[in-house]
């Protein structure tokens, strides 16, 4: 098991970040000391964040990426994203055509 600082290291994503996270409830230390209140992570979970961050830059909200996470919706969630980016194109296109 691995420190906060030490899985910090190990991802290349900031203390804060992890802790956001698990306030949030997207990604759970395996174990947090009931004394010192640090929290501890298993290297399995580098997974896990791998694919919170990786959805995040792909701008998914942390809602979505909690149904993604948890199998719920995930149809209705990369439509809608399609749909966002189908749109964004046809504007950029539209804005590159009037210059």
């Amino acid at each position: 098991m691995y420190s906060i600082g030490m899985f910090s290291k190990l991802s290349q994503t900031t203390v804060k970040t992890i802790r956001f996270y698990d306030e949030v409830g997207l990604l759970k230390p395996t174990k947090v000391d009931e004394w010192t209140g640090y929290r501890y992570y298993k290297a399995g979970q580098l997974f896990d964040l791998y694919k919170i961050v990786s959805l995040r830059q792909m701008e998914f909200s942390i809602p979505e990426i909690k149904d993604i996470i948890s199998g719920r919706d995930v149809s209705k969630i990369l439509s809608i994203r399609k749909n966002i980016l189908e749109n964004e194109h046809k504007k950029l296109l539209s804005n590159l055509i009037k210059v």
